[in-house]
């Protein structure tokens, strides 16, 4: 509605939900998602509505390449839509291989992954310095979900496929999980990144599971840490900009 649309003291409708601008796309799962998680509601700071496409495992997405999945993501993307949300984001980095069919098929802003944080993170880097990448499986992170989130393909990625926990535990979806082994697995890769890739002055994680055990990250290895909770926050400033009331500086303003 145009702001010359709307009228003192009244009211206007036009969608269902009001008041959550970001839809997250829920893969269909049963792992235990933790505070910090992108599907754990009380993580967010404001109202979300979530979608959960059914039949999309993490094993179907991750490790196959989310084969034959496309349209169901297309549906629930519309779905959120009509239901009243302002933007599109996911719970999978991995969907970064639809994000250009999301962002077609919806009038609406998509961010499909938080790997499309990277260019912008190496932005703020001095030169000499670079951005490091975490996934949950870089046996299946191709260069293809890298160009779809336009991240360089030289940048430097380490997994946690070897772990004690976390990947396994996800991607088998696995109804309990250690979070205190899941925490190890986290901080042993990023000790990994730094320590075989030199210049590493930011890590951005690509799983949205991963966002619990970010501050352990910088506080272990003195790097800014960015996460799909980092850029949903971005993502819902632009979407619903805060309103700023000019008498909290001044009482006398009427």
């Amino acid at each position: 509605m145009a702001l010359s649309q709307i009228t003192p003291g009244i009211a206007h409708g036009g969608k269902t939900v009001f008041g959550a601008a970001v839809g997250i796309l829920m893969l269909d799962t049963r792992f235990p998602r933790i505070p910090g998680d992108i599907g754990n509601a009380l993580t967010w700071p404001f109202p979300v509505l979530y979608k959960v496409v059914r039949g999309a495992s993490p094993d179907h997405v991750v490790r196959r390449g989310a084969e034959g999945l496309r349209d169901a993501f297309i549906d629930g993307a519309r779905d959120l839509v009509a239901d009243g949300v302002d933007g599109i984001t996911t719970n999978c980095g991995f969907l970064a291989l639809f994000q250009d069919e999301l962002a077609a098929a919806v009038d609406v802003p998509v961010a499909s992954s938080s790997l499309m944080q990277v260019p912008m993170v190496q932005k703020l880097l001095p030169p000499g310095r670079g951005v490091g990448v975490i996934t949950i499986s870089k046996a299946t992170l191709t260069e293809e979900h890298l160009t779809a989130s336009g991240v360089p393909l030289d940048t430097p990625i380490v997994g946690t496929d070897d772990g004690a926990e976390f990947s396994r535990a996800i991607l088998d979806d696995e109804a309990d999980m250690n979070v205190e082994l899941a925490r190890k697995d986290l901080l042993e890769a990023g000790e990994r990144l730094v320590r075989e890739h030199d210049g590493i002055g930011a890590i951005v994680l690509e799983c949205t599971n991963m966002v619990p055990y970010a501050a352990d990250l910088r506080q272990a290895l003195g790097l800014p840490v960015f996460s799909i909770y980092s850029f949903v926050q971005w993502f819902q400033a632009g979407l619903m900009p805060r309103v700023f009331d000019p008498r909290l500086a001044d009482p006398r303003i009427g």
